[in-house]
């Protein structure tokens, strides 16, 4: 196996850097989706953007991400994951180091049965709690 570097040059579309980014942020512990303004869902439809993802290459590679991460996990913890994975994922897919990355946690998703219990709407002791309780009061 040649252990030169052949001569050319390779492209690589925004849509294949924007799908590395998209695949390792989604793959960090906690992430739960991406949020992006209702334009930018719109323009996802039609395959045109990914909402939550800002790409810039004008001055080497920036990329702005906004998350929705799991409620109740360490917020600061799970961005410096995904910026960790992230970057090593460009860095190996690319050969090309991220400039700039900017993490944005811009809502948490609380899952079914995972937050905190309902508190009662009214503190104290109920009308019903001693007939339930099976205790004859006079």
């Amino acid at each position: 196996m040649p252990t030169h570097l052949a001569p050319g040059r390779s492209l690589v579309t925004r849509r294949a850097i924007l799908d590395i980014v998209r695949a390792a942020a989604l793959g960090s512990y906690g992430v739960t989706g991406f949020a992006g303004s209702p334009w930018a869902r719109l323009l996802a439809r039609v395959r045109v953007a990914q909402p939550g993802i800002r790409l810039d290459l004008r001055h080497g590679l920036s990329l702005e991400l906004g998350l929705t991460v799991a409620y109740g996990l360490p917020i600061a913890e799970v961005a410096r994951q995904v910026d960790s994975a992230v970057r090593h994922a460009i860095r190996r897919a690319l050969g090309r180091e991220v400039e700039r990355l900017t993490i944005q946690i811009r809502g948490l998703r609380l899952e079914p049965g995972s937050g905190p219990r309902e508190r009662a709407t009214r503190a104290g002791p109920r009308s019903t709690d001693l007939a339930e309780s099976g205790m004859d009061v006079a």
